[in-house]
């Protein structure tokens, strides 16, 4: 995920078609055509509608390109951001950029199967059945070891 500081976001870059979604629209109902970034809310930490639009956005519509966070977005967000789909986050006004970095590098992988990586980890990287157990044998008295 490409981490961005609040003085280094714009909400028109040169020779992208971007989007806002503000929190409250179904991503459902806008056309994505030609579309090149979509940039979601969070009006409030606490507001956590844009996962859901982000998780729409990437497994049900599709969209394959930039999906980014924009708002009160605070480090503690950052790695269920990028597992509902987002792929850049411009950080709030005094989040500190080596922490958030820091934040993201912590787990490497998940369990569950998420909007980025579907298939769960248990079907990635199947164990080794264990070795078969050998028989029971009788003992001189006549009982299973």
């Amino acid at each position: 995920m490409k981490l961005i500081a609040t003085t280094d976001h714009s909400t028109r870059a040169n020779g992208l078609n971007v989007l806002e979604l503000s929190n409250d629209v179904d991503p459902r109902t806008v056309s994505l055509d030609g579309v090149d970034r979509i940039d979601l809310s969070f009006p409030k930490f606490t507001d956590g509608r844009a996962y859901s639009q982000a998780f729409l956005l990437r497994r049900r519509l599709g969209f394959n390109g930039e999906i980014r966070a924009t708002g009160d977005v605070l480090v503690d967000q950052l790695a269920q951001m990028q597992r509902s789909g987002f792929t850049s986050a411009v950080l709030r006004e005094g989040q500190d950029m080596a922490v958030a970095q820091t934040q993201l590098d912590r787990y490497k992988d998940f369990y569950q199967g998420d909007a980025v990586t579907v298939t769960p980890l248990f079907v990635r990287h199947p164990v080794a059945a264990p070795a078969p157990v050998p028989p029971a044998e009788f003992s001189d008295a006549g009982a299973y070891v």
